[in-house]
């Protein structure tokens, strides 16, 4: 093992645009199949040590948007930067993907079954105003950005796929500011599930995206009036816990997921409100350097104590997964290229110690050799080395983004050389 990563850092030194993003893995889990005559690509959920075969999610199907939305935000960032042929038919057919499982109610199924019917009955997949719904949009924003001078015909397809889904997001919010008091903290009762401020956060990212194509009035109103909520939703400042976070979802938060600073960094660039940047980067300075200083948590939940403080009423210290650790890096370098403050670099450098022994099991957590995002720390010595989907993905999100900055590109392979 040494010996390899002593010939990749050799590889690293003497090749300054080599990177440490392997799509092996993730291409492996990557199918092309045929739908109604039309190609559409799946990504296969799990993979397991040590083979890392294709498995199946159990009762719910082979493959799903929320893994193949994330896979194509991947691979659209990455072919920017190495315009690899493959993958660009690839992005097309998961953009396909995409559309194919829009329902006519404007969301989005899930799961596909082994014969590539819709799953449309499990809880998990049905089309709903939920995660997998918003990651839907996310995806065709993106993919509506990147074909516009690539193939402006298929972004028109995409652009009714999308006016379609907001249109159903749009009917399906609340639009009043009206407020839930819950076990002592009055948060606001008009996100998604009321208080869903991970939810809103990717619903922001999508629209953020959408309103620097169109600038239409509908879609502004809707990133602004979630950017309140998410606003709402943070709790805490340096001196107080929790130090800025923003709660996920009631009076609790947990990492994966968590998204709203880096939506709300997102939203104020677009929208030019420093009002929003300012609140995500209050969570990135002083709840994020704590979550890295005490070695992170998977989550938590507040309580208030006899004098109307918080308090934790208990925390979780794991699992501790890739996608829990992608939000603080893609936050954090979001602030880093809006401020172009060093501070925010070094927090996104810490978060991505974490794949590279900086966690709890001093274990690396992405494998450049293989490509592989492992799934996550189970404990003070136990390591999931499986490698599903949403690990990987994560996991090349992660670097990704980093190396999308030359000055983070730098640090990174920097840091990666030190663990020799």
């Amino acid at each position: 093992m040494k010996f390899t990563v002593y010939i990749l850092f050799c590889f690293i030194s003497a090749f300054p645009q080599a990177t440490l993003v392997n799509t092996a893995h993730l291409d492996n889990l990557y199918e092309d199949v045929v739908v109604n005559k039309k190609h559409i690509g799946i990504i296969h959920i799990y993979a397991n040590a040590p083979d890392y075969e294709w498995i199946d999610a159990s009762g719910e199907g082979i493959a799903c948007i929320d893994d193949a939305a994330r896979a194509a935000v991947f691979y659209m960032k990455d072919y920017k930067v190495a315009g690899n042929k493959k993958h660009y038919e690839m992005i097309k057919n998961l953009i396909n993907f995409q559309m194919y499982m829009h329902a006519d109610n404007g969301f989005f199924y899930n799961f596909i079954w082994k014969d590539y019917s819709i799953d449309s009955t499990y809880k998990t997949s049905v089309a709903d105003p939920n995660w997998w719904s918003w990651r839907a949009l996310w995806a065709l924003a993106e993919a509506e950005k990147f074909y516009q001078d690539k193939d402006p015909a298929f972004a028109g397809i995409i652009k009714k796929h999308l006016d379609n889904g907001i249109d159903a997001l749009d009917k399906w919010l609340i639009k009043e500011d009206n407020s839930i008091n819950y076990v002592g903290f009055v948060l606001p009762a008009w996100l998604p599930f009321e208080t869903g401020a991970d939810q809103s956060a990717v619903i922001v990212k999508a629209m953020s995206v959408y309103y620097e194509l169109h600038k239409t009035e509908k879609v502004r109103a809707i990133i602004e009036h979630l950017c309140r909520g998410i606003m709402e939703m943070q709790q805490g400042d340096e001196q107080h816990l929790p130090y800025g976070a923003f709660l996920s979802w009631q009076n609790t938060w947990h990492a994966w997921g968590n998204s709203q600073s880096d939506a709300l960094i997102d939203a104020g660039r677009v929208l030019n409100n420093k009002d929003f940047i300012s609140a995500g980067t209050r969570e990135i300075k002083d709840f994020y350097r704590w979550l890295e200083n005490n070695n992170y948590y998977s989550g938590f939940t507040l309580a208030k104590d006899g004098n109307g403080n918080s308090v934790f009423k208990d925390t979780t210290k794991f699992p501790q997964i890739a996608y829990g650790i992608r939000p603080i890096i893609f936050s954090s370098i979001n602030a880093y290229e809006v401020l172009m403050d060093t501070l925010y670099l070094n927090i996104a450098m810490k978060g991505i110690s974490w794949f590279f022994k900086g966690n709890p099991c001093n274990a690396l957590m992405y494998d450049p050799q293989t490509g592989r995002g492992f799934d996550g720390i189970n404990s003070y010595d136990e390591v999931n080395r499986n490698s599903g989907a949403e690990s990987t993905i994560e996991s090349l999100l992660s670097f990704a983004r980093l190396e999308s900055n030359s000055k983070a590109k730098k640090q990174l392979f920097d840091l990666y050389k030190s663990m020799k």
